[in-house]
């Protein structure tokens, strides 16, 4: 019975070891090098910029909902 188990404990182990190892041997190849940046790209533009955006339009959606006077219930 122990054979049994101390076999399947064996099994199980390699199982789970396995992928770690394959994933350790693909990794040892040479490094990605990345390429030389020159300029930025102000596709989006800036951070503040959208900030501000946002903020106003929360603002808005803040003040349309203190200064409405729709308080009247739903249901009858």
């Amino acid at each position: 019975m122990s054979f049994r188990k101390l076999s399947l404990a064996a099994a199980a182990t390699s199982l789970a070891a396995l992928p770690v190892a394959a994933q350790a041997a693909q990794a040892a190849p040479m490094p990605r090098a990345s390429a030389p940046i020159s300029d930025e790209s102000e596709l989006g533009g800036s951070d503040l910029v959208r900030a501000l955006i946002i903020v106003l339009i929360g603002a808005i959606g803040m003040g349309v909902l203190l200064l409405s006077d729709d308080d009247a219930p739903v249901s009858p």
